[in-house]
């Protein structure tokens, strides 16, 4: 029998894959040491948690409307106002099972089969997967580590066709962690309004900020650029909800309209408990980030200095998130442990192997000689996991 086309042409993400195997050896008995999926290693804050708990206890536990409860949907509408500056109503907002479900319906919102998305590289292993979901074609702009990992305008211009649809933004940015400023969105936002196209704005991290830098959503820039743009976020991140599944899109209450009426009939409503959580988050207390926010930023700037002092490693610094994108370059062609290094996956598997350390390959992120090591695990274990790192690779000859 055959079998869909498009679904067999669809990778596994490699983020998964590579925690999976992880976990696996764990089970076994083997002491690993994951820098792999990105999820806070912070609890739930206790009140997100009551207000959960107060839901169930209250019957809270029907069936909503498809596209999130009227108050997660205003609460929204309020951050939006109060972190961005920006002016939504309820009509506006779609409430999803998770920010990766709200990008899903995004480009199924958006795109015809041909159309084109344009996706800087590094990306999130699942946006190009997303893309071809919705039948239409990402096209992958390679950006300069000199640069920041972050495209230009000239970069995005020369990409485009008359199939370009939309433009892709993740700020900050999985898994690079780099952030586009102001005035680089101003940019962005010009030649998005000029030709027509949609932006696609990842925010899921814009509480995961460091060194001053600001988070500015590409929708506040004016009112053109805003009809254009489909912000996303969530819950996952800030607060450390990600098993709690809440995403949501903020956009045109005709794009929110379709998006709407597609989950209707794809997943009915979120979670009904997990909505009434994500409110109280979203309502409560904010200044609960800020000390994880003060982790991260401890953690990354060992682990920076940690990479940078081993031979043949390096790293830029990330403003945002909690990743590290580390550049193996000078491995490739080497070998290391009898085996030789072809690129990212060879690497990543041989540490796995060797030293019990798990990291990302950078070929899911479209970028074949870096590796992702996530820094949101105890400094105790990047300490351990890097030391393990270090040994294996100083009894190898850089090519």
């Amino acid at each position: 029998m055959d079998l869909s086309k498009k679904g067999l042409s669809i990778s596994p993400s490699s983020t998964l894959a590579i925690d999976a195997k992880a976990k696996t050896m764990k089970a076994e008995g083997i002491d690993v040491i994951g820098f792999g999926v990105g999820e806070p290693d912070f609890d739930t804050p206790a009140h997100i948690k009551q207000a959960a708990i107060a839901a169930i206890e209250a019957n809270f536990t029907k069936y909503t409307p498809a596209s999130g409860t009227l108050e997660l949907k205003q609460a929204i509408c309020n951050k939006l106002k109060r972190d961005n500056g920006l002016d939504y109503v309820p009509a506006h907002i779609v409430v999803s099972n998770g920010a990766k479900h709200s990008l899903v319906n995004t480009f199924q919102a958006i795109c015809n089969p041909g159309d084109e998305v344009i996706i800087p590289a590094p990306y999130w292993v699942s946006y190009p997967e997303m893309v071809k979901m919705a039948d239409a074609v990402p096209v992958i702009v390679n950006t300069e580590e000199t640069n920041g990992f972050k495209f230009t305008v000239d970069q995005i211009r020369r990409a485009l066709t008359d199939k370009t649809k939309a433009l892709l933004i993740n700020s900050p940015s999985n898994p690079t962690g780099m952030v586009y400023s102001r005035e680089e969105l101003a940019q962005i936002a010009d030649l998005a309004v000029e030709r027509g196209l949609f932006v696609v704005s990842d925010e899921i991290y814009e509480k995961l900020i460091y060194d001053g830098y600001e988070h500015v959503s590409i929708a506040s820039i004016n009112d053109k650029i805003k009809e254009q743009t489909i912000i996303i976020n969530g819950v996952s991140k800030t607060y450390a909800m990600t098993g709690w599944r809440i995403g949501y899109t903020a956009s045109n209450a005709a794009i929110a309209k379709i998006m709407a009426n597609m989950q209707s009939h794809a997943t009915s409503n979120p979670n009904s408990i997990a909505q009434k959580a994500a409110e109280a988050a979203i309502n409560g207390d904010q200044d609960i980030i800020n000390a994880m926010v003060s982790e991260f930023v401890s953690r990354r700037n060992y682990m920076v200095k940690r990479i940078n002092s081993i031979p043949g490693l390096s790293c830029v610094t990330p403003n945002g998130a909690f990743y590290v994108l580390m550049n193996i370059s000078k491995f490739i062609g080497s070998e290391i442990a009898g085996r030789k290094i072809n690129g990212s996956d060879d690497f990543a598997d041989i540490l796995l192997e060797e030293s019990r350390v798990a990291l990302v390959p950078g070929s899911g992120f479209g970028t074949d000689t870096h590796v992702r090591l996530s820094y949101a695990t105890s400094l105790q274990n990047i300490i351990e996991g890097l030391n393990r790192i270090e040994n294996l690779l100083s009894k190898v000859n850089i090519a």
